[in-house]
């Protein structure tokens, strides 16, 4: 058993403690919205935040995040950056098949709440591990300074 906080509601689950949070959130709580991708967290699909890091969760057992906040793409706009982020890419048409984008939005708002006023390289620099097959990276890359230029 162990006693998650995610998305601001505490919840319990029954899994063994190395359990993956990726299969927690998806299979366990249902939230479905975090992507299995690679399963090595190699390419940012299964990104979430914790205490407002941009984590893998695939390869993160459940036990490390006990008594940590664990937010998912189905509440990042409960921040200000969150909404600025997903209005961004909804203006800009960001996603071509979707599959990644939860992960780039997760990892782009954790690059902004860092770094408001990121330069290209920081963009690069924060969103190089999060993979697009689609090669979306250059409205990837235009929503996160549309996001950062937003009031």
């Amino acid at each position: 058993m162990a006693t998650l906080t995610i998305n601001d509601k505490v919840v319990t689950v029954d899994v063994p403690a190395d359990t993956p949070l990726l299969w927690t959130i998806r299979d366990e709580i249902g939230l479905t919205g975090t992507k299995f991708g690679c399963g090595m967290a190699l390419c940012g699909a299964c990104t979430v935040l914790v205490d407002g890091a941009a984590t893998r969760s695939c390869v993160l057992p459940i036990a490390a995040v006990v008594g940590k906040k664990i937010t998912t793409i189905e509440a990042v706009e409960s921040t200000p950056v969150g909404r600025k982020v997903q209005a961004a890419w909804q203006t800009l048409n960001v996603p071509q098949c979707g599959y990644c984008q939860s992960g780039q939005i997760m990892q782009a708002v954790d690059l902004l709440t860092h770094k408001p006023n990121p330069t290209d390289a920081d963009i690069d620099a924060a969103m190089s591990g999060n993979i697009c097959r689609c090669g979306t990276y250059q409205r990837i890359r235009s929503a996160i300074k549309s996001a950062a230029e937003s009031k």
